[in-house]
């Protein structure tokens, strides 16, 4: 017993430490010796989860739900583990189950907001963040935490209440301040130009605080119109941010140039994938306005948005039977060759079963898919496939002035603009062999024709979706459902032209990107 008592003190210790490789290793000596003790699997499974070794954290961690079921923090940290493994629909179920156990914990509370942001679940994480902020009203982390869910569900002028509160908590909290800046169109009478200048003086020697306060300075100052110092101000932010490397940009030409290897013009497609005709793909270059695609095509009362899902690169992933990730596997052509089409199919339909059950169409917007369009394309013959499509230097500009998510490794190219354009050029060529192998299976729709024609767009969208005409897609700022992207605010406005052509704003900027995208042939050399 003293040895017991031993290893759980030397295991809460080093959990407390969050040293968690000897929290793993201790936890796997103690469970044999109290079975029955969940506090082990809790603390093993979080020290996997941390240690990104998911499938033994999700095990170890549903033990400990099933030991302990009263602990809604186990129950928490379970969802989270299935969230981060990319299996949203069972992740929400748990958050679910870990909420109705009443949690009193704000880092639970905080750990189930996030879970049922992931999931799609923005109402749910409104409510959850709501009893956060009412439970610790001066923690900026919940604030702003629940500033970004109240910005999903349309409510700026609350989630600018929040904002503003987290600011005044902590101002060095950075993102907030970008955040803020993208909530609504800044106007000569109403900004926070002074406020960030002086916050940019004052920590000039922190980079996350540069790359923060220039991306806001840059939105705040294009909104006031002043495009030469808002290019400067996204040109330091990229400097600051930046961590492309000549080897990832290897990289990204290496996962193109696989892909049109991994499916060779000359090879027959198979029709063996699973035939439901549910699932609708928008994809194409992010910053194109795939969520205002989304939107028309969502207020369709046959349609459902289930927003940008991770769920068909997982199940691929998981399906493929790769050890290393999946674009990036050497072996990847010969993958393809073996590929169980009709097992990837119901993967990825297993995984969305509850966006199938809403509507008989449900589109999954993950503009980044457009890497795996070959793959789609065979795992579910009778799914439509939209590229939507924009102005070469317009996309190109789009993805400079945004800050994507940093966790991922997708959005590299951004923090240079002609390795943006670089970027581009290999999508627009993976796009041409897509069309090649897959002929009629990927609409491709522009930008500027849902703007310019927006009827005629929209009919010719519904046609190909084999869905009837209905009204309601031509008012899309109507559409009552959340929307997870920055700029919330102009998917919920009626369809504006200002977006057209903004790289006019910063053509002495562009000269070098312009060249480039002339010389790879992908945009014509009158252009401008």
């Amino acid at each position: 017993m003293a040895d017991l008592s031993d290893l759980q003190a030397r295991l809460i210790n080093a959990f407390n430490r969050q040293d968690w490789p000897v929290v793993r290793q201790l936890a796997l000596q103690l469970q044999p010796l109290a079975p029955l003790d969940a506090m082990a699997p809790f603390m093993g499974g979080v020290a996997h989860m941390q240690l990104q070794q998911l499938p033994q954290a999700i095990d170890l961690l549903r033990q400990a739900t099933l030991l302990q079921p009263g602990r809604a923090d186990f129950a928490a940290e379970y969802a989270k583990s299935l969230a981060l493994a990319r299996r949203m629909a069972e992740a929400k179920v748990a958050a679910e189950k870990a909420l109705a156990l009443g949690p009193a914990n704000p880092m639970t509370l905080d750990t189930l907001g996030v879970v049922f942001s992931q999931t799609n679940a923005h109402e749910q994480s409104v409510d959850v963040f709501r009893r956060l902020v009412a439970m610790v009203p001066n923690h900026p982390q919940a604030r702003f935490n629940l500033a970004y869910a109240l910005t999903t569900m349309g409510d700026a002028v609350a989630a600018e209440q929040e904002l503003e509160a987290c600011i005044r908590l902590e101002p060095r909290f950075w993102i907030a301040h970008w955040n803020l800046a993208q909530l609504r169109r800044q106007t000569p009478d109403g900004h926070h130009v002074e406020r960030l200048k002086r916050l940019q003086t004052q920590y000039s020697a922190q980079p996350a605080a540069q790359l923060y306060l220039n991306m806001a300075l840059a939105k705040e100052c294009e909104d006031l119109g002043n495009y030469p110092e808002a290019f400067e101000h996204y040109r330091r932010a990229k400097t600051a941010g930046r961590r492309r490397d000549e080897q990832s940009v290897k990289r990204d030409e290496a996962i193109f140039k696989r892909l049109v290897e991994s499916f060779p013009v000359t090879e027959k497609a198979a029709h063996s994938g699973d035939a439901s005709r549910a699932p609708i793909f928008i994809i194409g270059m992010p910053r194109t306005g795939t969520t205002l695609l989304d939107r028309i095509l969502s207020s369709h009362p046959d349609v459902h948005s289930a927003g940008e899902l991770q769920d068909f690169p997982a199940s691929l992933q998981r399906v493929s039977g790769s050890t290393v990730p999946i674009l990036l596997d050497p072996d990847l052509p010969a993958r393809v060759r073996s590929l169980d089409w009709q097992a990837l199919g119901a993967s990825y339909l297993a995984a969305t079963n509850e966006h199938a059950e809403k509507a008989p169409y449900f589109i999954d917007k993950l503009p980044h898919n457009f890497l795996y369009a070959g793959f789609i394309a065979r795992a579910l013959p009778k799914a439509k496939i939209i590229c939507l499509r924009r102005d070469p230097l317009d996309t190109c500009l789009g993805n400079f002035r945004h800050l994507f998510e940093q966790e991922t490794s997708y959005y590299d190219y951004s923090f240079d603009l002609l390795d943006t354009g670089r970027y581009y050029i290999g999508f627009d060529r993976l796009m041409a062999h897509w069309n090649n192998v897959l002929p009629g299976r990927v609409l491709e729709v522009h930008y500027e024709s849902l703007v310019e024609s927006q009827e005629a767009a929209t009919r010719k969208l519904l046609e190909f979706c084999g869905l009837p005409w209905n009204d309601t897609c031509l008012q899309s700022e109507h559409n009552a459902a959340p929307v997870n992207t920055p700029n919330a605010w102009q998917v919920r406005a009626p369809i504006y032209r200002t977006a057209l052509g903004r790289w006019r704003n910063y053509e002495p900027q562009l000269r070098e990107l312009r060249d480039l995208l002339v010389d790879a042939g992908v945009l014509a050399g009158t252009q401008g």
